[in-house]
Parts: C-alpha cells; sequence; structure tokens
C-alpha cells in the first residue's frame, strides 16, 4: 500500500499500448496479494482565513505556510483546487498507529496554519462560501473544461472546491478472498455513509441532505463515480470498468500539460485505435493518468480505497477510523457488520439523503458500531464509545453543523472551534 500524492501523472512516453495491452495493465495492476492488517489514512480538510471566513486564502499564501511546515512523521502534503489541505499517512501496521501519525502530523500543520492566521476546518463539504477554485495547475482547470462539456459544471466545480474527506486504505489480502473482499466493503459503504454524513449545507444553503458530499459524487458523471458492477474478479472488473470510462485528460508530449478531451472517448477506444487522442495510442502513463480521474466509492489502487467518508471533526475522525478498519480487517466484526450492513446494501441515496434517520440504515450503523467495540483498540475504544452514544440519541455530525448554522449562521461553521 502507498498513500500520498496519488497515482503517477508523469506521462510514460515509451511503448503504446493496443486494447489488449491496456487491459493487461489494468488488471495486473489493480490489487497486489498481501496479508490484511496495514492501514493508511487520507483527511481533506477546508482552509480557512479566521479574519475574513467568507473568502478561500490566496494561492500563494497557503503555499508559503506549507513550503516551512516539515512533518514528524513523514504524512504526504497536498492542496485540493478549492485549497482544501489533504494529509496522507504512509502505511501503518495497524490503525492505532496510523491514526496517531496523523493526530501528530494534523497538529504540527495546524501550528504552522494558526501562526499564519489560517484554520482547517473538517466538514464533509463547504458550508459557506460560494464555490471557488484557487489551485492555479493545469490539471484542475483541463478538469473544469472536461465537466461544463459533459454537462456537469456545477456538480464539477463542487466537487474539487467544496468537498473533503476522511479516505481509508487497506491492503487487498490473498488473492483468493478478493471477490469477497472487495463485495465485503461495497457492501459496507451505503451504512458507513450514513455514519459519517457531516455536511447538510453546500455554498450558504441548505442542501436537504445529510451529506451533500455524497450527492454531489452520486450526481457527477457516473461513468466515473458509480459502484463499477463486480461479477468475479475483482481485477478483471476493475479492468472493464476503467475501458468503460471517458478519458478527461491528456497530457502533451511537449510541455506536459493536462488538456481536457471535451467529446466522450472511452479509453476503450483511444486503446482500440478508433480514435486517436493527441495523434496516438495511449502509454501507460496516459492509463495511469486517466486513473486518477476515477473516483468510484471503492478505488482498486494495489490496494484498496474507501471513499465514501466525509471529514468530520478532529474529535471523531480518529474512531470513525477505528470502526472502519475494526469492520473491514477483523474477521468477527467484519461477519457481524457484513450482516447488519446486508439488508441496506443498495441504499445509497438514502444514505446520503437521510441517513441515520432511515430506520435500516440507522440498524445497520448500529450493527456495525457494535461489531467494533468490541475490538477496537483499548486506545480508541472512548472514540468508539462517543460514535454508539451518538447514534443511540438519533444524532449524527450532521446535527452538529446545523446547530451552529442556527446560532452563527453558515460562515460560524467555518470558525467553529468544535468542526476543526
Amino acid at each position: 500500500m502507498a498513500t500520498g500524492a496519488g497515482l503517477p501523472l508523469e506521462a510514460d512516453w515509451g511503448v503504446a499500448l493496443d486494447r489488449n495491452g491496456v487491459w493487461q495493465y489494468l488488471a495486473e495492476g489493480a490489487l497486489r496479494a498481501s496479508d490484511v492488517g496495514p492501514v493508511g489514512l487520507e483527511l481533506e480538510r477546508h482552509l480557512v482565513d479566521l479574519t475574513e471566513p467568507a473568502r478561500r486564502p490566496a494561492w500563494a499564501r497557503v503555499g508559503q505556510v506549507l513550503s516551512r511546515a516539515e512533518l514528524p512523521a513523514g504524512s504526504a502534503v497536498s492542496l485540493e483546487p478549492g485549497g482544501q489541505l489533504e494529509l496522507s499517512t504512509r502505511p501503518a501496521p495497524d490503525v492505532a498507529t496510523a491514526i496517531n501519525v496523523l493526530r501528530r502530523d494534523c497538529g504540527v500543520i495546524d501550528g504552522a496554519l494558526a501562526a499564519a492566521g489560517l484554520v482547517a476546518v473538517s466538514i464533509g463539504a463547504d458550508p459557506a462560501r460560494p464555490l471557488g477554485r484557487i489551485h492555479p495547475g493545469d490539471r484542475y482547470t483541463a478538469m473544469a473544461d472536461y465537466f461544463s462539456a459533459a454537462g456537469y459544471a456545477r456538480e464539477g466545480a463542487a466537487m474539487m472546491t467544496a468537498t473533503a474527506s476522511l479516505q481509508v486504505n487497506v491492503d487487498a489480502g490473498p488473492r483468493a478472498g478478493w471477490a469477497d473482499r472487495v463485495a465485503h466493503l461495497y457492501r459496507l459503504c451505503p451504512p458507513l455513509m450514513a455514519l459519517s454524513a457531516c455536511s447538510p449545507l453546500l455554498a450558504g444553503r441548505d442542501s436537504a441532505a445529510r451529506s451533500a458530499r455524497q450527492l454531489i459524487w452520486q450526481r457527477l458523471d457516473p461513468a466515473r463515480t458509480a459502484p463499477y458492477p463486480g461479477h468475479g474478479d475483482p481485477a478483471e472488473a476493475w479492468a472493464a470498468f476503467a475501458l468503460a470510462a471517458p478519458v478527461m485528460l491528456v497530457r502533451g508530449r511537449a510541455d506536459g500539460r493536462c488538456r481536457s478531451v471535451r467529446q466522450r472517448v472511452p479509453l476503450i477506444e483511444w486503446a482500440s485505435g478508433t480514435v486517436r487522442l493527441a495523434g496516438r495510442l495511449p502509454t501507460a502513463g496516459d492509463v495511469d493518468l486517466h486513473l486518477t480521474t476515477l473516483w468510484p466509492p471503492v478505488r482498486l489502487r494495489g490496494w484498496l480505497e474507501l471513499r465514501v467518508l466525509d471529514a468530520v471533526p478532529a474529535g471523531w475522525w480518529p474512531g470513525l477510523a477505528a470502526i472502519v478498519a475494526a469492520v473491514i480487517d477483523d474477521p468477527v466484526a467484519a461477519d457481524r457488520a457484513a450482516e447488519a450492513a446486508e439488508p441496506v446494501a443498495m441504499s445509497w441515496q438514502d444514505a446520503a439523503t437521510a441517513g441515520i434517520r432511515h430506520p435500516g440504515l440507522r440498524r445497520a450503523v448500529t450493527g456495525l458500531i457494535e461489531a467494533a467495540a468490541d475490538v477496537a483498540p483499548a486506545s480508541l475504544r472512548a472514540e468508539v464509545e462517543r460514535w454508539a452514544e451518538l447514534v443511540d440519541q438519533g444524532h449524527d455530525l450532521a446535527d452538529l453543523v446545523t446547530a451552529r448554522a442556527a446560532t452563527a449562521g453558515p460562515e460560524g461553521c467555518l470558525t467553529a472551534a468544535e468542526l476543526r
């Protein structure tokens, strides 16, 4: 497993790949046989200027702050188009270690931000500020151009500039268990979405959902974001999904800059020679770039990346990470969680709109927490029990955001200490 700066962006201008070559490259790279247990975490947070919370911090200012921060635990730092700050840990032997690493590096980053009058706010969607991109990179300009041409301009802008998540990465496990393991993660997705729902507001408005972030993903270009059909070998299902997805970006040979593909060209058409983007067949580098534009709920990157969780505040994400790791990797907790999740395994929209207010999802969420509580590391048991108390009272973290907005307006959510 390797978390951090994402999949490779540098194109390999070597041998062109035909359809069979692309298929083999995708299928062989989808998963790697391994043991289970290691965990990597990626946490995105919204950067806010406390003196002007209604405006996004300037790109140059953010870059200056981060260039001086040295992270003791070695997490990778990246910035999303709207200025969301992401910290990605290296793989850790267990979830407790991964959480300690991320906590430590978040503390260092937060100190550097505070010295510059900035804070990082951990909510699934920006509750107050208009959609807006501050990242000047050609990749994000090209992405915005693609989304506009494809009819997803607002959804694309919202996804790029106003959403934040906690991503949990786990190893693929032994090859013989891949199909069951991927199916298990997908079964858990709706209740985990409901559990983490923390984004009732978007750009100053009530989203009519517990997780506006998940609604955005569900409405955005389903050929690259929807749960992909998986029967049999998950690596082959992943290859088929990637081949069917339209190509969003192509790098120029001369300057290496990303350019959008405004017509809808599935990768399989490029690989088959039906369409020659940039006047050529794809290379491994082109395929790698394509993979960075695919965002299904569970992404295969050699390991398994769970992408359905809203970012939740600092007092809550350690317990959430502990729950997720337990119901995936502990065999007893996983079996109990599978049984609890099965009745709502297809309740994707309900998970985003109603969350635990949906009776079936609330029962499933309770089952997941109970399964995790029995096996959670002692150092994280209190954090897991805190989630149990919240759900038992019929609340979710979207309530925390709504309550703060009721007293201080949506902008107040960006300055609230309890949401950092």
